[in-house]
């Protein structure tokens, strides 16, 4: 992991307008943003579930940070990170590339990560990315979501996730083709532009060989939990 993040902060250096020699109008910045961290509340364990990001550059170019996982009974369950290297391709959308690593539940998994995020029009806000395994694993991810201004500080935010995947990985019970779709409704009040507690609902389904592993564990196909949690960023 330590080479990928080096390589994605020479790659950010390099680019940048102190190296090139041009004036600095372009100024180092940073921000991070943990867009959920929520305890989600259904039939069995009520996990403590988060996905956050956050990155550091320029204008045009970008190290991004990316985690989302499931903490449950004193233990991580779920965790997955990603290290990217962003450039602006055009206004407000970047192409992505570097690594992903699915950390836990083991065996561990690694990727190289292509995508692209980015303001599609109706201002959805999109993060689309391919990832190819080391061992020839293929995968697609698909997320978008939406915010909707009932006032200046209450938010409902609709979101959805869809997952592909080439081939079966009966370690890890995912199935090929389309493995799941998770979609959530969020409605958060702004307490300041930096400080959202939310209330909402998720919906999660499973599809082909990942639902029939996950039933053969004795789990369902369709999950829908409650969930309360925060939303912050600085």
């Amino acid at each position: 992991m330590k080479k990928y993040i080096t390589v994605l902060a020479c790659s950010l250096f390099l680019s940048s307008p102190a190296w090139s020699g041009e004036m600095i109008d372009d100024p180092l910045l940073s921000m991070v943003i943990v867009d959920q961290l929520e305890v989600q509340v259904g039939d069995g364990d009520d996990p403590l579930v988060w996905e956050a990001e956050g990155w550091l550059g320029y204008d045009l170019n970008k190290l991004w940070l990316k985690t989302d996982g499931e903490y449950l009974d004193g233990r991580i369950e779920d965790v997955e990170v990603q290290a990217l290297y962003s450039r602006a391709i055009a206004p407000f959308w970047d192409v992505q590339i570097g690594w992903r690593g699915d950390l836990r539940p083991q065996p561990e998994r690694n990727w190289l990560a292509l995508g692209v995020k980015g303001l599609a029009p109706y201002f959805f806000d999109v993060d689309a990315a391919v990832f190819i395994g080391e061992s020839g694993q293929t995968a697609a991810r698909l997320q978008a979501e939406y915010e909707i201004m009932f006032t200046r500080k209450l938010i409902l935010v609709p979101d959805v996730e869809v997952n592909f995947h080439g081939r079966d990985d009966e370690e890890l019970g995912i199935g090929s083709g389309l493995s799941d779709i998770e979609a959530g409704l969020r409605l958060r009040y702004e307490i300041r532009r930096e400080f959202a507690p939310y209330v909402g609902i998720t919906w999660k389904h499973l599809y082909g060989d990942t639902a029939d592993f996950a039933e053969a564990e004795g789990e369902d196909r369709d999950d829908v939990r409650f969930v309360i949690g925060l939303r912050a960023w600085f």
